[in-house]
């Protein structure tokens, strides 16, 4: 059964409804996929590229630092040790082997269409009727979170833009960079929580941590297109 969203202006006045696919909004979340999911994520942004130098590889003289008898001192072999200043260290970083997960791109889909699905049954997703704004405005912006949200921390998703292009012989849909949703980016700045995506670039992190998601209409139209695919075929 379909679900009927609220539609609002960026004044924060209600003005429609949008009703929302079934396969969306009743996707059920499978918690060890969406585990698995943010492991990889968080594991696959690490660089893992600290290094340090042992005492084999710093750039010391070999020479004793002192007699080996004779001086009342304990016996010295090499200015590298670890204890003496500039000598090479113990125990410490070396780059790690690949640590990089990989997921398919079906099983990111359905995370993501999961995680959105439940902020659809706790009633934390809003939608907007346009983004178009003639210049930067946080007070307005921040006035129109305050109106329609129930959270601090908000996900505003707007549509990318596309054009298609002749790949021998075939029509494909390739994204090509877009200001047109500039202004809303600047006024999204300077408001504590506020998180800004398009609909291509979202990640089901950046839906996890946000407490309501406001997404622009077309961008839901996109959202469909992306998430569905697998439930179209």
């Amino acid at each position: 059964m379909a679900r009927l969203l609220k539609k609002f202006n960026l004044d924060g006045k209600e003005v429609g409804t949008v009703e929302v696919a079934e396969p969306l909004h009743e996707a059920a979340v499978n918690s060890q996929l969406v585990k698995e999911y943010i492991t990889a994520l968080r594991r696959n942004a690490r660089q893992w590229s600290a290094n340090t130098k042992g005492r084999s590889e710093v750039n010391h003289s070999t020479k004793k630092p002192h007699a080996q008898k004779g001086g009342g001192r304990s016996r010295q072999g090499s200015l590298a040790a670890p204890h003496y200043k500039g000598g090479g260290r113990v125990f410490t970083p070396k780059p790690k082997f690949d640590q990089h997960i990989r997921m398919n791109a079906k099983e990111k889909r359905s995370v993501i269409r999961d995680l959105i699905g439940e902020k659809l049954r706790d009633e934390r997703v809003v939608i907007l009727d346009h983004s178009e704004m003639n210049e930067p405005k946080t007070k307005r912006i921040n006035s129109f979170f305050k109106a329609v949200t129930k959270g601090r921390r908000v996900l505003m998703l707007t549509e990318g833009s596309f054009d298609e292009v002749d790949v021998e012989g075939k029509k494909t849909k390739v994204s090509i960079r877009s200001n047109a949703h500039e202004n809303l980016k600047l006024s999204l700045q300077n408001i504590p929580g506020a998180e800004y995506r398009l609909v291509q670039n979202v990640s089901g992190y950046d839906v996890i941590v946000a407490h309501d998601l406001v997404i622009t209409e077309t961008a839901l139209t996109e959202l469909y297109e992306w998430l569905l695919k697998d439930e179209a075929r």
